[in-house]
């Protein structure tokens, strides 16, 4: 399992929309590919994303998941199927493991712990029973790897599940149609 030293932020909100794209958005009903598309026309203009970065996206989830773009393009689409406690859980382990001050690790692991990983927690992960207690000592004994079973069950479920329904999901073709005009750098 790849480990990624960037955290992006957690929506494509950052992507401003003018008054037109507003509009045709509206006149579309607003869904998530409409504002995808206006987004994506947008980052491929200002912010350099190009047909390439993008077709590299199907290469593989680590290749997805080691571009900013490609971590909010996802998220987006887990967003839009309710599903995106995983990369999020994902995400917030990558984060954990940069954490240097020990008592923030045992800190942020409680919180972690409670909002991803213990029964009926409010963006419960799906893992075993095993991994769970595991999880639970290593929580207690302040172990700095604690997460590391449940991430890389996370992602392969990710890798297995949710990265092929992105592939073919209209989120993903739209913005690589969108982008296969530009001249490729």
């Amino acid at each position: 399992m790849p480990s990624l030293v960037t955290s992006p932020p957690r929506e494509l909100q950052h992507l401003n929309m003018d008054a037109e794209d507003k509009k045709r958005i509206k006149a579309k009903g607003g869904n998530l590919k409409s504002r995808l598309q206006c987004k994506s026309s947008q980052a491929s203009k200002a912010e350099g994303l190009l047909f390439d970065e993008i077709s590299q996206w199907s290469h593989s989830l680590e290749r997805l998941l080691a571009s900013k773009y490609g971590i909010m393009t996802f998220q987006a689409f887990l967003k839009s199927e309710f599903s995106d406690e995983n990369i999020e859980f994902w995400l917030v382990c990558e984060d954990y493991k940069k954490i240097k001050s020990s008592f923030r690790m045992s800190s942020r692991a409680k919180k972690i712990f409670k909002h991803y990983i213990q029964a009926d927690a409010k963006r419960e992960i799906n893992i075993d029973h095993k991994t769970r207690e595991l999880i639970r000592r290593n929580v207690k004994a302040h172990a700095t790897v604690c997460f590391d079973e449940a991430q890389r069950i996370v992602y392969g479920l990710m890798e297995r599940d949710s990265y092929p329904r992105f592939l073919r999901s209209d989120i993903y073709r739209t913005l690589l149609d969108s982008t296969s005009g530009q001249i490729k750098a």
